[in-house]
């Protein structure tokens, strides 16, 4: 057997993807390269790890106990290299976070001197929505979570980073009368919401809800991404992040348009439970969070003051 941990980790991969092209995409490989290294590996072997039918990807029975002496092999070796950095005096272990969609922004600046100090944490960083953060917390399956809103009924600590200002946006084509009331300056557009579960669908609900506004049309998409293309796009205005919205505002692709009781501000939050038994790593990691987030928000987050001092002269 002459089979190499490369070729060892590509196999577990396709194991799990039942496909190549996927299987290339999860390790940032091309098609061919995962396809040599599948038929250099079948190679060792005399009994066949898959078989193609039709057009779809099959592993065998005898593929399937490879790969799971794979992932022992993998595991292994990865526990060898924790072990030869903690010897070195460096920390190890893995850090997991789930970061609310717009916190994608937000969290890596915050992470990228931590993971520099430290090479041998590795990161799991979970991007989805509100609801689905809450739910990662609540069955205990992350170390931290970053928020703009506090989830009710959990007893958490809570480390405040930054503040999150939400404006209503549209494209550059887009002139509303900012001295009408919110109705009659809104009611020839069509509102582009976040799906149920958003922490931004919840503040731009409440907003809408606060000046007694009945949405007539709407589109409603899952993500910041989407909402932000359609509103480029022209297909109708939004209550936005600020912190989303940077090189679209600096490209003049997108507009703030200045509207009484706007911006909406809420605070960017890491919360942790207070029962959880935080690793080594996320440890350190709380003490890299309470002594360098402010550096860190003058150093990388000055902008959003500045444009919010800019932009409050508009009004």
């Amino acid at each position: 057997m002459n089979y190499t941990l490369h070729q060892l980790n590509i196999f577990l991969e396709i194991s799990r993807t039942k496909s190549i092209t996927q299987t290339a995409e999860k390790l940032f490989l091309t098609q061919p390269a995962v396809s040599i290294q599948l038929k250099k590996f079948q190679e060792q072997f005399s009994i066949p790890l898959t078989e193609l039918v039709g057009r779809q990807l099959y592993i065998t029975d005898f593929g399937y106990e490879i790969a799971a002496a794979a992932s022992k092999i993998i595991n292994e070796v990865h526990a060898i290299n924790y072990k030869t950095l903690a010897h070195a005096g460096k920390l190890t272990g893995k850090l997991k976070i789930s970061v609310a969609s717009t916190g994608k922004y937000v969290m890596p600046y915050f992470l990228s001197g931590f993971l520099q100090q430290h090479p041998g944490i590795d990161l799991v960083m979970d991007v989805t929505n509100k609801t689905k953060v809450v739910r990662s917390m609540e069955l205990n399956q992350v170390d931290f979570s970053l928020v703009s809103t506090l989830p009710e009924k959990l007893s958490l600590h809570s480390i405040k980073l930054m503040p999150n200002q939400l404006y209503l946006v549209g494209n550059q084509q887009i002139e509303i009368d900012s001295n009408a009331p919110l109705k009659e300056s809104l009611k020839a557009h069509t509102l582009i919401h976040r799906e149920p579960g958003s922490a931004t669908r919840d503040a731009m609900d409440i907003f809408l809800k606060q000046h007694d506004y009945i949405v007539a049309k709407k589109l409603e998409l899952t993500s910041n991404e989407a909402v932000k293309q359609a509103v480029i796009a022209g297909l109708g205005l939004s209550i936005m992040p600020l912190i989303g919205i940077k090189n679209e505002l600096q490209n003049r692709e997108l507009q703030i348009i200045p509207i009484q009781g706007l911006p909406i501000t809420t605070q960017w939050r890491i919360i942790y439970r207070k029962a959880k038994k935080l690793s080594p790593a996320a440890q350190a990691f709380l003490e890299f969070i309470e002594l360098e987030h402010k550096e860190i928000i003058v150093n990388k987050f000055a902008w959003i003051k500045d444009y919010a001092k800019a932009d409050k002269n508009k009004f």
